[in-house]
């Protein structure tokens, strides 16, 4: 059996120090799809190391694109990738190589344009929710393409190629926008996208777009307009920093007690998230090149509501939700982008986490979810003095709050599953530990499931080694 790694960590240390941010996961991984719309070579720069991008590069390459990545010793540049899709040599993305990636889906725009077919499996990811394709479809249909689907997945195909079209979703889906958006490219005609997502890795696949020579224009009703153009060309674009990682860290470093100086941080892209710190009283400061975040005294509780961008982006809310349970009082949050985020608590629990979970509404508006006996608002109750325990990591976003929780905690904490974490975070052990995190990657040996800590019905052996110990 092949060994199962987990990091053991020791809690109720104060971090400080600096740590460095990477490229955005959410941006990096569409534009390289982006960048397979053309035949000519595309580069990227400042392009993180995490396992969902490696994914998408394996179903590119099986594609047909030619992918090289390249590391700079200048900061500036970082990592850079290089692709160049001159010719695709396949339509499908086999389930075996799509794995659990829901990325999949985005490679209709340029396998509609470039082969006039397509054949998908249907997406995967977290578990968070259901991603049902069902925006996509309508959409593509709407544009002129043929969708046949089945339970693996969908065919699709564009006889007499995409047109525009006008097309109002139902919800601003990111990802769908993002597909649209490259979709109506090279469309015959102009398409309309109302309703659509404006996150700022959204903004950033049209300003790649636009260096392409792609039209695109936005519109102050969350209205998106494409003109499409007959050929886009290469460019060369710098992905943007990685919001969710350092709305990550800034938990991280203020629930420590501790002072984190983040590396790259944008202002701009983080306006919601500084408002809500901001509320709960903790502290942050500007600089030209990022934001330092620190403790400045007791923390405040507060109602908390996510939201589509400009509202508090979902990515924040685990992170957010583990530093609420640090606040003085009774902290509501409630989640409206997806209806099981927090399933994650549950394991909480077992350190101390005191906290309810309701199918009811309890932010400022009803959401989509009304009435539908989802479980997608909670109260937090703090501050909690925090234990050590086993937890497995069930999605990316809850694994980074497992390891807030396990670094406040009272001794030594082990969290399995971080193949789930690390789909977004690279080189995580050693950018905590530089910030003086007691955490190591170890490897558990011998006949054991993951079943014993997501459902607590097996034992698990104790035959245990590190892997990595950073001084």
């Amino acid at each position: 059996m092949q060994p199962k790694r987990y990091y053991r960590v020791q809690g109720t240390r104060k971090l400080t120090g600096s740590i460095e941010v990477t490229g955005a996961k959410n941006a990096v991984m569409k534009q390289l799809v982006c960048a397979m719309l053309s035949r000519h070579a595309s580069t990227l720069t400042n392009v993180p190391q995490i396992a969902d991008l490696q994914r998408t590069v394996d179903m590119a390459r099986h594609l047909g694109a030619q992918i090289t990545v390249t590391d700079s010793e200048d900061a500036a540049v970082g990592r850079s990738m290089t692709i160049h899709a001159e010719h695709l040599a396949h339509s499908e993305i086999p389930l075996a190589i799509a794995g659990n990636n829901r990325m999949a889906i985005l490679f209709l725009a340029p396998l509609l344009h470039r082969l006039g077919q397509a054949t998908l499996p249907r997406p995967g990811g977290c578990k968070i929710g259901p991603r049902p394709v069902d925006f996509h479809i309508t959409a593509y249909r709407k544009m002129g393409a043929v969708i046949e689907e089945t339970d693996e997945g969908f065919h699709a195909s564009a006889p007499d190629g995409l047109r525009g079209a006008d097309i109002k979703l139902d919800y601003p889906s990111v990802s769908t926008t993002e597909s649209l958006i490259m979709a109506a490219s090279l469309a015959e005609g102009v398409t309309y996208i109302r309703n659509a997502a404006l996150e700022p890795e959204v903004i950033d696949l049209i300003k790649m777009l636009q260096k392409m020579g792609g039209l695109i224009e936005l519109k102050g009703d969350r209205s998106i307009v494409v003109t499409g153009v007959s050929e886009l060309r290469g460019t060369e674009h710098r992905v943007i920093v990685d919001r969710i990682q350092v709305a990550s860290f800034a938990c991280l470093g203020i629930a420590t007690e501790g002072d984190i100086f983040v590396k790259g941080a944008n202002q701009e892209d983080l306006l919601n998230f500084l408002n809500v710190l901001n509320r709960i009283g903790g502290g942050f400061e500007i600089a030209p090149d990022g934001i330092r975040f620190f403790y400045k005294g007791p923390l405040q509780s507060i109602v908390l509501e996510s939201d589509v961008h400009p509202g508090f982006a979902t990515d924040y809310q685990q992170p957010m939700t583990l530093l609420l349970s640090r606040a003085h009082g009774m902290s509501v949050v409630h989640e409206t982008v997806f209806e099981n985020r927090f399933h994650f608590l549950h394991q909480l629990r077992k350190m101390g986490l005191v906290t309810e979970i309701y199918t009811h509404c309890l932010g400022e508006k009803p959401c989509r979810f009304r009435d539908r006996g989802f479980a997608h608002s909670c109260i937090i109750h703090g501050p909690g003095r925090f234990r050590s325990a086993e937890l497995y990591i069930p999605d990316l976003r809850a694994g980074f709050s497992y390891l807030i929780a396990a670094l406040v905690a009272d001794g030594e904490s082990k969290l399995y599953g971080v193949e789930n974490i690390e789909r977004g975070y690279d080189f995580l052990v050693e950018r905590l530990r530089s910030v003086g995190a007691e955490i190591e990657l170890c490897e558990a040996t011998g006949n054991w499931s993951y079943d014993g800590l997501e459902r607590s019905k097996t034992r698990w052996s104790r035959d245990r080694s590190c892997l990595l110990t950073m001084g």
